[in-house]
């Protein structure tokens, strides 16, 4: 094998038995909810120094003293933390970069690539936001790079969204995608955004052909000028430098069935000289391809071999000898049957993924193939990985998650009395951590999406949302507390949604959540709500230095739910190597980390 697996087994389960052990003492404090955050005096309950105190220490990423120490140093012996220093020290040693099971992203490279320098025809940056750029140009090398080491040339998707992956990695690596997501929309989506992409790529290639060297300068600079046009034009029909969504117009007339069967190869052959006339008078009178072509090349690639061998224009081939024509009538079909297959790389499907999915129902020319997901949500990156353990086509993996609050977990509400459902579950998946019997929860899970590196550069919390909400929870069981509607909203985890962004002041906020919540408002004033709001306001910076200690457990939350995906491949005997790499900046894109595996 060429990859070399230094994180074995054993050295993955040692580091869950580390993480598992901090976090049996640590994770009371991830798995406080913001929302009781004044109703149960959270601060005095948990903390033993000033708000400033803990801002200002992890704010400058300031940690102290040894490993022992820290330990020992924490807490007080009220069971409160006294020592901010410490706390940053040992969160650091427990979070993923420090723990050592990472495997670097350039030694990923060097294995496959080594120095050659790929021809990046084709920038990201071109037609998507900074952040998507930086993740689809990472993570589609990877794939290709892994995709190359199988022999791979098939690629499915999941969770595809408007395809922003999957058009990058059909046109800049030629890659046969299948981009499957639940949600109509974002398929509809995708497919007019590919139907874009394919015209800047026509574009682009165009650009990048030599210019004739017969051609008068004149004529050069006028090319060159309609080329950066028709560049310019399409960029902009693209979107650059946003994400846009399809208008109620496309969506409307591209209405799908749930499951589109992909075009089969036989198929495409069959309807070319079906579309050839359509398309080839859509291109000679279309601006783009004039700006781009002269008339008379453009009409010699639209026309089959045979039919320019019979035209007149054959008069000027009269005097090549037969090895010449030969050579040019094969460069021409084989030409052709490139456009062919590159017009059909990427096929978006619309389907709900389930850890049991049957992929040859969907994709019925499906072969040796890699599964990808960029981003997929809670429990579809762990199902992820059962469906490429499961099905013989998929020979390698690779998949970022995200949204670990949305996992199901499988011990989170079980009580001594209680025996589980048999799942599948999101979290735990390896053996070894399901047989502790390992439990998390969904506050701890949320911590662990809160964007650490972000925080400590000054992009910070959204304070005063979070200080809004803890205000309404206080107001809530002062005046409604008694009455069933209350006991709901605790059982229910009181979901006001996302009201903030619509209110002009707390007390407008206040009575918009109270309303949605079903409760009546009229009989508590203005001045009244207001009061709430001046009380608590001294306060809020104990919100917000407490939810900075959650962000600092933020990464040892991560590590461990990551760590306990690694080993479920592990596990496994027929993986032949597997990998926790470390993809993009966490600045860029926060949720950075992909499990990535081939099988035997």
């Amino acid at each position: 094998m060429l990859f070399s697996d230094e994180v074995g087994l054993d050295v993955v389960k040692s580091k869950i038995g580390c993480l598992t052990e901090f976090l049996d003492i640590y994770l009371r404090i991830a798995n406080v909810h913001t929302v009781d955050f004044y109703t149960k005096d959270v601060w005095n309950e948990f903390v033993a120094v000033s708000p400033e105190t803990v801002i200002s220490h992890l704010l400058s990423q300031q940690g102290g003293g040894s490993p022992e120490e820290t330990g020992v140093s924490v807490w007080d012996q009220s069971q409160k933390l006294s020592d901010v220093a410490a706390y940053m020290r040992v969160t650091q040693d427990h979070s993923l970069p420090n723990l050592g099971v990472c495997t670097p992203l350039d030694d990923l490279r060097q294995e496959v690539w080594g120095d050659k320098q790929k021809d990046m025809f084709l920038k990201t940056s071109t037609f998507m936001n900074t952040k998507k750029s930086h993740e689809v140009e990472v993570m589609s090398e990877v794939i290709a790079c892994v995709a190359k080491y199988c022999n791979i040339q098939q690629v499915i998707d999941i969770g595809s969204g408007k395809g922003y992956l999957s058009s990058y990695l059909s046109m800049q690596y030629g890659l046969n995608v299948y981009g499957i997501d639940s949600s109509s929309t974002n398929t509809n989506g995708a497919n007019e955004r590919n139907r874009k992409l394919k015209r800047y790529w026509k574009v682009y290639q165009r650009q990048k052909k030599p210019l004739n060297q017969d051609s008068a300068p004149e004529h050069l600079e006028e090319k060159q000028m309609h080329s950066v046009e028709s560049f310019t034009y399409i960029r902009e029909q693209i979107g650059f430098g946003r994400e846009q969504e399809s208008s109620p117009q496309t969506q409307s007339s591209h209405v799908q069935s749930p499951v589109q069967t992909p075009i089969s190869a036989a198929f495409i052959e069959s309807e070319t000289n079906k579309t050839k006339e359509i398309d080839a008078s859509a291109q000679i009178v279309g601006p783009l391809e004039n700006e781009c072509n002269g008339a008379e090349n453009l009409f010699l690639e639209l026309l089959s071999t045979d039919a320019v061998e019979m035209s007149s224009l054959s008069r000027q081939k009269k005097n090549l000898d037969e090895k010449e024509k030969e050579r040019r009538k094969t460069a021409s079909l084989e030409a052709k049957a490139k456009r062919i297959k590159e017009a059909n790389l990427y096929s978006p499907l619309t389907l709900h993924v389930t850890s049991t999915t049957e992929l040859r129902d969907i994709i019925s020319d499906i072969k040796d193939s890699m599964m990808v997901g960029l981003h997929t949500c809670g429990d579809l990156a762990s199902n992820t990985l059962r469906i490429f353990m499961t099905k013989p086509e998929l020979k390698a993996v690779c998949s970022v998650g995200c949204c670990y609050h949305l996992l199901s977990e499988e011990f989170e509400l079980l009580d001594d009395s209680e025996e589980c459902c048999p799942g599948p579950w999101g979290f735990p998946m390896s053996r070894y951590l399901r047989g502790s019997v390992w439990r998390c929860g969904r506050n701890a899970r949320m911590s662990a999406c809160l964007p650490l590196e972000r925080v400590t550069v000054g992009h910070g919390l959204p304070s005063e949302s979070l200080f809004y909400r803890a205000v309404l929870q206080v107001i809530i069981k002062e005046h409604f507390g008694n009455g069933k509607t209350y006991t709901t909203l605790q059982r229910t985890n009181n979901h006001v949604g996302k009201i903030y962004s619509k209110s002009s002041s707390f007390v407008d906020y206040t009575r918009k959540s109270i309303e949605k919540l079903g409760m009546d408002s009229s009989k508590m004033s203005d001045s009244l709500i207001q009061g709430y709001y001046d009380r608590y306001m001294p306060r809020m910076k104990e919100l917000e230095a407490f939810n900075l200690l959650k962000v600092a457990l933020a990464p040892c939350i991560e590590g461990l739910i990551l760590l306990d995906r690694l080993c479920y491949l592990k596990e496994q005997e027929n993986i032949a190597w597997s990998a926790l790499v470390q993809l993009f900046d966490p600045l860029k894109s926060p949720r950075c980390y992909a499990i990535i595996g081939m099988k035997k």
